[in-house]
């Protein structure tokens, strides 16, 4: 094949024109790309998009290994797996890349509605999720998040998140290419699949790991292994203990005497991310993840995946630097992919993970926390502040609002934000915790410890939200908690998540301590199997699961026709009652009306002055009650009910 030394090979016949760019380093990297792929039938989608993105890759991948005389021969190989993912990729993701890229605020929609739970435990394997496709949409599922299906240690797997192989999934759920198939019946219902990247670690299962175990060169940078104490102790001066019931500090000894950074369990080997080939082999991962069929990569543990001494080991630069490596990776083998932050951490480090350009969205765990810290304290002081100060976020970016997930509940609020309206942040979550988990008289919750350490009354919190609302104990607020609860999610802007089982008001299933697998995580407790007698009660009015149902699905439908409620945009509405949250939805920012949504979160009737709704309308309608409302009188709101409201006639 003839070669000009200017212009690249000739392909078609005729020169091809060089990349036109003044950067010598890109330009060689593409070149030595072209060299390679130029004659795939793959090459110019795939060129054009290398082209669009290529500096953006590099500046991120820049600080982390740049000063490598490989760099340049790294990105060309990395560039390489990005193309083979992208010539496996079946055409009809291909067409969705073209639509997601022409809409990419697609999901700012507010029929957007999301859905999550562990396959076995909802529906025995994939073909049973397959059989669940009409219950899905029925409830209006438009995002369905499967727990980590891969293949993965037993009994000791972490529900999921210690990866064995992210190729292979669980032989009792099925194969991958039945997953394959699932995620292209959920495509053709207007689903969209979701799976999770673990990314900061493997199981001790994973073949790398049983490499480096074995002392196997290829293998023994891809982990963080030391011959002896003197490294983990010098880095445990600084990092915090995740799971100190599961073992101290942040490593675990070897049977042959070495030591491996495992941030959260003994058999999860936390990732070298200093290594480069670790980047390039965990990038094939995630795009073979994403030719499956997956529209949504949960990040899992994004705070924890860069280490340098002498820091806590969370959140430093070069964590935002892999994952927005990761995004233009995304953005040129598999552009319909976008990517969920999972940062359990300080709001103002939550926030900074979040932009069109890292992960697009995040889970929201200061609205979760304190909507439980609300119904605690029948106070809206903390949730209203924290609507009012840290809901917004970049554009073309969403909030993943949840009421609970598969993990416990962690009071993340701002110490800072707390102080400022007179409440100390640790006495408060030492009540938070004695609430939850029934140690304070009067509590209507049912929760179960995590992590408890009696020394000095911390703990996090596992329980179904219908135990931690009441059901548990046949609380009659209890429905109404949860539908409160859910109806913020709805209504506060981003895209609502259900845990599976929270619709028809699924129990704490405290059988888990009977599974030697299980009994030593309380996570378990509210991770239930599918209740099959509360699924048959949905359609009965009568009973609390038919209640609970009808009053979200209620929600759910007023939602997709409010395009009010769309994107994230939120005004706080100060009620004066320090019981009633208030805030209002005005979608594209006056484009498309107004609804004002008011909870109450106590279980006394609240009223509200008529003065607070001078600016309003004097005549307003509730679209959940259908009710009307006269803005120039007092307002009262039900124990724990919550209104939308619109000007009368619209």
């Amino acid at each position: 094949m003839a070669t000009d030394t200017i212009s690249g090979p000739r392909v078609t016949g005729r020169p091809v024109p060089a990349w036109a760019t003044p950067d010598a380093q890109l330009g060689r990297v593409w070149q030595t790309l072209h060299q390679a792929l130029g004659r795939e039938p793959h090459w110019p989608a795939f060129d054009e998009r290398v082209r669009a993105h290529l500096a953006t890759l590099r500046s991120e991948l820049q600080p982390l290994y740049g000063a490598r005389a490989d760099f340049e021969a790294f990105l060309a190989r990395l560039l390489q797996t990005a193309f083979d993912a992208w010539r496996d990729r079946a055409p009809d993701l291909k067409a969705l890349d073209a639509q997601r890229e022409h809409d990419p605020d697609w999901f700012q929609s507010q029929r957007m509605l999301g859905g999550v739970c562990y396959v076995d435990l909802f529906a025995g394997n994939f073909r049973g999720i397959e059989a669940q496709i009409p219950y899905f949409q029925e409830l209006g599922l438009t995002y369905l998040h499967l727990m980590p299906p891969f293949l993965c240690p037993e009994p000791h797997s972490d529900g999921g998140y210690a990866v064995s192989s992210y190729r292979a999934t669980k032989p009792s759920l099925g194969s991958i290419d039945e997953l394959r198939h699932l995620s292209e019946k959920l495509r053709e219902a207007g689903i969209s699949l979701v799976l999770d990247f673990v990314f900061n670690h493997t199981s001790d299962e994973h073949d790398w790991a049983v490499g480096a175990r074995a002392n196997d060169p290829a293998y023994q940078d891809y982990f963080y292994l030391f011959p002896d104490r003197t490294q983990p102790d010098a880095y445990e001066r600084t990092v915090r203990e995740i799971f100190p019931d599961e073992h101290p500090g942040a490593f675990s000894q070897l049977d042959d005497g070495r030591w491996v950074w495992t941030t959260f369990h003994s058999y999860q080997w936390d990732l070298n991310y200093s290594n480069p080939e670790v980047f390039r082999a965990m990038a094939g991962e995630m795009l073979f993840i994403a030719n499956l069929g997956v529209e949504f990569l949960r990040m899992d543990a994004v705070a924890f995946i860069w280490k340098r001494l002498g820091t806590s080991c969370e959140n430093l630069p070069e964590a935002h630097h892999l994952l927005r490596a990761y995004n233009a990776l995304a953005r040129i083998a598999a552009p319909a992919l976008l990517f969920k932050s999972e940062a359990i951490v300080h709001p103002d480090d939550v926030v900074a993970y979040i932009s069109p350009a890292e992960c697009q969205i995040s889970y929201n765990p200061l609205q979760m926390a304190l909507l439980w810290n609300t119904l605690a304290t029948r106070q809206v002081d903390m949730l209203q502040k924290a609507l009012a100060e840290r809901h917004h976020i970049a554009p073309g970016t969403a909030w993943v609002n949840y009421v609970r997930s598969h993990d416990d509940i962690g009071w993340t609020f701002a110490d800072e934000d707390a102080l400022q309206l007179g409440i100390n942040g640790f006495d408060h979550r030492q009540f938070l915790n004695r609430f939850y988990v029934n140690r304070f008289p009067g509590s209507f919750a049912r929760g179960v410890p995590f992590q408890d350490n009696p020394a000095t009354g911390d703990c996090r919190i596992s329980g179904t939200a219908a135990s931690l609302c009441g059901l548990e104990q046949g609380d009659a607020h209890a429905v109404a908690r949860m539908l409160l609860l859910y109806g913020v999610a709805l209504s506060s802007g981003g895209i609502p998540l259900i845990y599976l089982g929270d619709e028809v008001g699924t129990l704490d299933d405290h059988g888990y301590v009977n599974d030697p697998g299980k009994a030593g995580d309380s996570r378990w407790v509210h991770r239930p199997a599918r209740d099959e007698q509360r699924y048959a009660d949905r359609r009965d009015p009568s009973t609390d699961a038919g209640r609970l149902h009808a009053g979200l699905r209620h929600l759910i439908a007023l939602r997709r026709h409010l395009p009010a409620l769309a994107g994230g945009h939120l005004v706080p509405f100060y009620t004066k009652n320090p019981s009633v949250l208030g805030y209002l939805r005005d979608g594209a920012q006056g484009g498309a009306g107004h609804v004002l949504v008011l909870g109450n979160f106590s279980e006394h009737p609240q009223t509200i002055a008529a003065e607070v709704f001078s600016a309003m309308p004097a005549r307003m309608v509730d679209l959940i009650g259908q009710s009307a409302f006269e803005a120039r009188s007092p307002v009262t709101l039900a124990p724990y009910q919550m209104v939308w409201l619109v000007p009368r006639g619209m």
